[in-house]
């Protein structure tokens, strides 16, 4: 392998160096993230209070006062910190800060093992912070990393490496994982680690920048898909606990002691979703996720004590009422199955919205998905939909906005498919161009709505509704071609 330094052409580089003013703009942009640093590190900031809020323009004595600390902190902090730091605060929505701070490390002529993953991190948070909703939940390919990357990397060919195919095998194995024990079976982390050290220089290629930006965004993102599920299956067992007088539970698998509050194991699965503080390496991750799946073990073996001290009639209404909508709707009378349809005289194909919601939740109900399972089938005549761990959680045990979307996502797909098995079977498409209308209303709607998650740093809903909002433009997908 070349390991000779690719030239990255940097916007703002005059002749490998940029005009004074232009540096000084840039240590304005990145000054404030260095006093956070600083201030969450509790080291010493040399700039009293009147002096933080620098100039538009410096003299040379304040210039070089400001970029010699810097360039010390520089050396001081490490990558964990950089990313704590900006995975819990605003400042990792600042577009112009992330940018100046990427460009500021790799202008730098001799760059150390450091360096490199702070911008191999920083890479990737900008990417997540600038990528639009339309491509933030598909499968994102070079060339949209390469478009979303350009204010930072410039014009950039998005050219695949042979010398970074393992990233790409890695992406094209991350699609087939169902379960986050199934892909804690692999070494990923390490794998991508590996190539990124045995790259040398050319890790600045920017085309291998790319490779990594979008290696690291999907790594990242499967990894939350799967421990969301795993979350919301956690939550979802702890309300059925309560709501069975259970007020502690043994959860050393966990981590936690074997007689532990519920209250607390609550609170413990709403701080998973900022799960690396630390050192983030495979072994870290390995070891916070293997606390996750001990939980979630621990929980499943309190609940099933649970069932096996109630009688069969017994455990039937604590299900369904532990999986009942927490608001006044819990009180609608249960189904036994999807032949109610029929009883109405509804065809699925001809259901409003409304009857669509009705007959799902009523389906859900009545059979209360398993424990463990990541997908969940509900029925519409000879419609079948698939649902995810998420999409079940919005309708059975969780309310709020981002519940009330996904509800939303699911009926219009249901909908859709409904609608499109009809026009198969019968050749008349009016329902279903009905049903296609009410869907792409639906689908603007869920992009402006991931958009607004990924703004307010809510990665949970941002992840969840984003593919639930993918998995309804394929059903619009799939009923166009009839």
């Amino acid at each position: 392998m070349n390991n000779t330094l690719a030239t990255l052409k940097l916007p703002g580089a005059v002749k490998g160096e940029i005009a004074r003013q232009e540096q000084w703009e840039e240590l304005r942009s990145v000054f404030p993230i260095y006093l956070a640093l600083a201030r969450h590190l509790e080291f010493e900031i040399p700039f009293g209070p009147d002096r933080r809020n620098l100039p538009a323009k410096a003299d040379s004595d304040l210039f070089a006062e400001v970029q010699n600390w810097v360039n010390s902190m520089d050396q001081r902090v490490l990558v964990h910190q950089l990313r704590h730091l900006l995975q819990m605060t605003t400042l990792n929505a600042s577009e112009s800060g992330l940018r100046a701070l990427i460009l500021r490390h790799l202008r730098k002529t001799a760059k150390n093992n450091t360096d490199r993953d702070k911008i191999d991190f920083l890479l990737v948070q900008y990417f997540a912070l600038c990528a639009p909703p339309k491509i933030y939940h598909k499968q994102i390919e070079l060339a949209d990393a390469a478009q979303v990357m350009r204010p930072v990397l410039g014009d950039t060919e998005a050219t695949p490496l042979a010398w970074c195919e393992p990233l790409e095998k890695m992406i094209e194995s991350l699609r087939g994982f169902r379960s986050l024990r199934e892909m804690l079976k692999t070494n990923f982390i390490e794998q991508g680690r590996r190539v990124k050290e045995s790259a040398g220089g050319m890790f600045y290629d920017p085309a291998a920048l790319l490779a990594f930006i979008r290696f690291n965004f999907l790594l990242r993102r499967t990894l939350i898909e799967l421990m969301h599920a795993d979350l919301i299956a956690i939550r979802s067992g702890l309300m059925q606990l309560e709501a069975n007088g259970i007020r502690f539970l043994d959860g050393q698998r966990g981590g936690f002691s074997a007689n532990e509050s519920i209250t607390r194991i609550r609170q413990a699965a709403e701080d998973w979703k900022q799960p690396f503080q630390k050192e983030y390496t495979e072994r870290t991750v390995n070891q916070a996720f293997e606390k996750l799946l001990g939980l979630r073990a621990d929980l499943e073996r309190a609940l099933d004590k649970l069932a096996a001290r109630q009688s069969p009639e017994r455990t039937v209404a604590t299900d369904a009422s532990a999986l009942a909508r927490p608001s006044s709707t819990s009180t609608r009378p249960l189904a036994a199955d999807s032949t109610k349809l029929s009883a109405k005289g509804e065809s699925p194909a001809t259901l409003d919205f409304e009857g669509c919601m009705e007959q799902i939740w009523e389906q859900l109900i009545a059979a209360p998905p398993s424990r463990g399972r990541s997908m969940t089938t509900i029925r519409l005549g000879t419609a079948r939909v698939l649902m995810s761990s998420w999409e079940v959680a919005a309708f059975v045990s969780e309310d709020g906005p981002s519940a009330e979307d996904l509800r939303r996502a699911v009926v219009a797909r249901a909908l859709v498919t409904a609608a499109t098995e009809s026009a198969r079977e019968t050749g008349n498409a009016t329902v279903l161009d009905r049903a296609l209308t009410v869907a792409r209303v639906e689908v603007t709607r869920l992009l402006e709505r991931v958009d607004f998650a990924k703004q307010a740093k809510d990665t949970e809903a941002a992840v969840n509704l984003g593919i639930s909002a993918k998995r309804l433009v394929s059903a619009i997908d799939e009923a166009e071609q009839l």
